[in-house]
């Protein structure tokens, strides 16, 4: 898998794993989620509209760009995110099931 970061500073901080569409990687203490997710694949979550890929844009919470999902089913910004040992991540957004009013 081809990451779009390449660190080259900072490497000494402590590890942080979390789950990624059930694959567990690391990022390290203080990354973000994007940072983090960046550094091992190319891209954040796929786009809802059609096949392409989507990477973030904005880097500071204002684009809606970078919306990934926990497991179950909250959204939250990958570039204001912190990792933590507690994120578990899927970057295709979960099925919506509608209430059934019949």
């Amino acid at each position: 898998m081809k990451s779009r970061f390449v660190r080259l500073a900072e490497t000494g901080r402590r590890a942080v794993s979390f789950r990624l569409d059930g694959e567990v990687i690391a990022g390290l203490e203080g990354d973000t989620l994007l940072v983090a997710m960046l550094c091992h694949t190319d891209h954040v979550r796929q786009s809802e509209f059609g096949p392409e890929t989507r990477a973030g844009f904005c880097m500071m919470g204002a684009c809606q760009d970078c919306w990934v999902w926990t497991a179950d089913g909250q959204r939250v910004r990958a570039c204001t995110t912190v990792v933590s040992e507690a994120l578990d991540i899927v970057t295709r957004q979960p099925e919506v099931s509608w209430p059934n009013l019949a």
